[in-house]
């Protein structure tokens, strides 16, 4: 079944268009890329300029603090305590190897000298009790004067004293008005 020439035509014709809007189509692509690049770099410096800056404010403002606290935290008293608890166990590891040691060349158990270690103890528990000392009083600050809420209740209860006697007063002063005789006929004794 072969075509019409004009049928030829109209599709020599369609292609050809078909042709034209394919490489107006490569080159718009090509223009879109090109403003995405420019669009992404200028994204990128906006971000440098403005975003990070406000970022690292927000950060200095907010977080910062926060995060100091933490590794004063955790250097102050996290790294201290676990190196105390590993010196700990170095110390007690040492000791097992020690007699250990004096087992394998058949000195066999000594008894410990209590004075020694008697004195040990106490120069480690002064030692120890200062370094808490020194650390309770870092931690818990000694007030300085009344808060707020001592302030508050001396104020109520200055008011409560105050409305007491208020009533007091109000319950016992003298009015004449406000006192009836019971009998009015009788003379008043004398």
């Amino acid at each position: 079944m072969s075509l019409s020439r004009k049928r030829k035509k109209e599709l020599e014709k369609l292609q050809k268009q078909a042709g034209n809007l394919w490489e107006a189509q490569q080159v718009l692509v090509g223009e879109a890329a090109t403003v995405a690049r420019e669009a992404g770099r200028q994204l990128g410096n906006y971000g440098r300029e403005r975003v990070a800056p406000q970022m690292q404010a927000n950060y200095d403002r907010y977080a910062a603090p926060y995060v100091d606290k933490g590794k004063q935290v955790f250097n102050g008293t996290v790294i201290p305590a676990a190196g105390a608890v590993v010196g700990s166990a170095l110390s007690v590891w040492d000791a097992a190897n020690e007699q250990r040691s004096r087992l394998a060349s058949g000195r066999g158990f000594e008894l410990p000298d209590t004075k020694k270690y008697g004195k040990k103890a106490d120069k480690y528990a002064r030692e120890a009790s200062k370094y808490l000392s020194a650390r309770v009083d870092r931690v818990a600050p000694q007030k300085q004067g009344m808060g707020a809420g001592g302030v508050i209740a001396i104020i109520l209860g200055v008011a409560a004293a105050v409305g007491v006697l208020y009533a007091a007063w109000q319950t016992l002063r003298a009015d004449d008005e406000l006192w009836v005789a019971d009998d009015p006929l009788r003379a008043p004794d004398a």
